[in-house]
């Protein structure tokens, strides 16, 4: 019961706030102005909506017992750097450098409060066993954290996309959180599901206002640090490649781009219009349609994420390799690896 009032305290709070973000931004000139043939919307969009979703989820995690705990400091200074770094990028644009920046400041926040990757299981043992990775597991961490944050980013390309998969990825940590007896990451998920619900009216087609990169970089950075709280730090037997599959759709899509363009001979940070939603658009289908087919793929993958929590250790690594193999495969044979201006 008291999970449900954070959900609906935080929808609330951010159903709310929309309207006034939406006003800040077209105040301060936030705006996404269609140029060029990779924008799909016709018509000047306020961006920084994220901020609706950073208020309702930092105020209902303050407020909730009166305090934080140590590591919660944590993802709320990191989550305020990345929100200051993609708020000054929706204004003017940052160059790709500074970026980075400001994600790998977030992330070190997260490593000194301890919110960092120290354990991952044995892939070679079907028990419990755990591999300790010292400090590797600070650029690990740094890594996990600034990939996660671009990868929402990058696919945030569709009215509704990034927001959508972000809920279901929530959801789907949420429930591995309960299954694993982690209260804390559980508390978190549920704040960000509802602060993300409450958005997702003014964000699904036709959308009213954009995520920005205020937004997308703050689902990313938020799902990659309480991912490391809920399912990399649980108790149970599966660890690093729960979060990996969970998050599957904005990793797989990152890393295709990545490989597309590399060996097209592309700059890595060139956009093109070969992103799955692109293909989705390309074969005729509406925002919509592609949208929910997007969302629907991300349910399937969150629904394998689960399993793999149930399973021993060598089954659910198993299980992990059969779904990039197979992702692999038919991204190979839809052409997700040939350049598209």
């Amino acid at each position: 019961m008291d999970k449900l009032i954070l959900f609906v305290a935080s929808a609330v709070i951010s159903f709310s706030m929309t309207p006034l973000v939406k006003r800040l931004a077209i105040k301060n000139g936030a705006m996404d102005i269609p140029k060029g043939e990779r924008k799909i919307h016709k018509k000047p969009m306020p961006l920084l909506g994220g901020l609706s979703i950073y208020i309702a989820f930092s105020l209902v995690l303050i407020l909730k017992k009166g305090n934080v705990n140590f590591e919660e400091i944590g993802i709320l200074l990191g989550s305020t750097i990345i929100v200051i770094g993609g708020y000054i990028d929706d204004i003017r644009d940052l160059r790709p450098r500074y970026k980075i920046l400001f994600q790998v400041s977030a992330a070190i926040f997260l490593i000194i409060f301890g919110v960092s990757i120290n354990v991952i299981t044995n892939p070679f043992s079907s028990s419990s066993q755990y591999l300790d990775i010292h400090l590797i597991g600070v650029p690990l961490t740094i890594l996990w954290v600034v990939g996660i944050t671009n990868a929402f980013n990058l696919i945030d390309g569709l009215d509704g996309l990034s927001s959508g998969l972000a809920f279901i990825a929530s959801m789907t940590i949420f429930i591995i959180a309960i299954l694993n007896g982690r209260q804390e990451a559980s508390t978190l998920t549920i704040i960000l599901s509802g602060a993300i619900l409450g958005f997702l009216p003014y964000n699904f087609n036709p959308a009213t206002i954009f995520l920005g990169d205020t937004g997308s970089q703050l689902l990313g950075f938020l799902l990659a640090a309480i991912s490391i709280k809920g399912a990399i730090k649980s108790a149970a037997a599966f660890t690093i490649a729960v979060p990996i599959i969970t998050l599957g759709l904005p990793i797989y899509d990152t890393l295709f781009a990545m490989i597309r363009r590399k060996i097209n001979g592309k700059p890595i940070m060139k956009a093109d219009k070969g992103h799955l939603h692109h293909r989705l658009l390309a074969m005729g289908l509406s925002q919509r349609k592609a949208v929910l087919i997007m969302y629907i793929i991300s349910v399937i993958l969150g629904g394998i994420s689960i399993i793999a929590m149930q399973i021993s250790n060598q089954k659910a690594y198993f299980l992990m390799a059969v779904v990039i193999i197979i992702i692999v495969l038919l991204g190979w044979k839809a052409g997700f690896f040939k350049h598209k201006e």
